[in-house]
């Protein structure tokens, strides 16, 4: 079966039609890595497929982070009866992108769903290729050479702005990394590196820094940047982390909600 295409929006979103032994097989996954590098999120919807099934389709697009979870899956939750690590998740309904503080971030993730809460928990992604291409010359010139440091610990403020001296401690455990604000690819192709990960642009005073990050966020994160997932249980939806950020929308933490992610490992430096 031959693999059907609906781009959702102008920048970034696609659905694909596709069987799940063509799936398996991996006889389309090359066609389904040119979507990602252009489209940064496709989704599969009605698949009916299990955790082995989901992990044999990611290893057919590229390598998967092994210690991720319990045999390629990790349960995403903010039940922490589910996930002993559901306080950290809370991060994620923040725009980010995966992997900011490691020398290879993650090349894509795929999410299964599998429970759903009644109200909230859709996830935004915004292409950061287009954002990057779409800002004034003038402005590309400015940040072309500006690096910001990434930290765990800055992501954290979102989630608890008033942490204690003891949690302020444990999330300085993790060192901090410094990443341009320009991520210039294998491919030739730029994209944006912001997001809740980012502390301060070197070089600038606290003011500044704090205004140009906030500036490329929201300039990142515009309407026409974005894709809205309305997840129905069964989807399965990939992303390109390296050209993307992405957050779920707030649900409550006794929701229910359950997604099944299996990463796929980083394939370039980020330095």
């Amino acid at each position: 079966m031959a693999i059907k295409i609906d781009h959702l929006t102008p920048y970034i979103g696609s659905e694909i039609k596709c069987d799940v032994d063509s799936l398996l097989s991996g006889s389309e996954a090359e066609a389904i890595r040119a979507v990602l590098e252009e489209r940064g999120v496709v989704f599969f919807r009605g698949l009916e497929i299990n955790d082995e099934q989901q992990v044999a389709i990611a290893r057919t697009l590229g390598n998967i982070v092994e210690s991720e979870g319990k045999d390629g899956i990790y349960k995403i939750s903010l039940d922490k009866g589910v996930n002993q690590r559901a306080e950290y998740l809370k991060g994620s309904l923040f725009w980010h992108f995966d992997g900011s503080l490691q020398p290879r971030p993650n090349y894509a993730a795929m999410l299964r769903a599998i429970k759903l809460s009644a109200v909230g928990g859709q996830t935004e992604f915004c292409n950061t290729y287009a954002a990057f291409d779409d800002l004034p010359e003038a402005e590309k010139r400015e940040i072309s050479t500006l690096r910001a440091i990434h930290s765990a610990e800055r992501s954290q403020y979102y989630v608890t702005p008033e942490m204690s001296y003891e949690e302020v401690k444990f999330w300085q455990q993790s060192p901090s990394k410094s990443c341009p604000l320009v991520w210039t690819h294998q491919s030739g192709r730029k994209s944006l590196l912001v997001g809740a990960t980012a502390d301060y642009v070197e070089g600038l005073s606290v003011e500044a820094s704090r205004a140009l990050l906030a500036r490329l966020r929201d300039w990142a994160t515009q309407p026409k940047y974005v894709y809205r997932h309305e997840w129905q249980v069964g989807d399965l939806l990939i992303w390109n982390n390296t050209g993307t950020m992405h957050r779920a929308l707030p649900y409550p933490e006794d929701g229910g909600r359950l997604m099944h992610r299996t990463i796929l490992a980083g394939e370039e430096e980020l330095h």
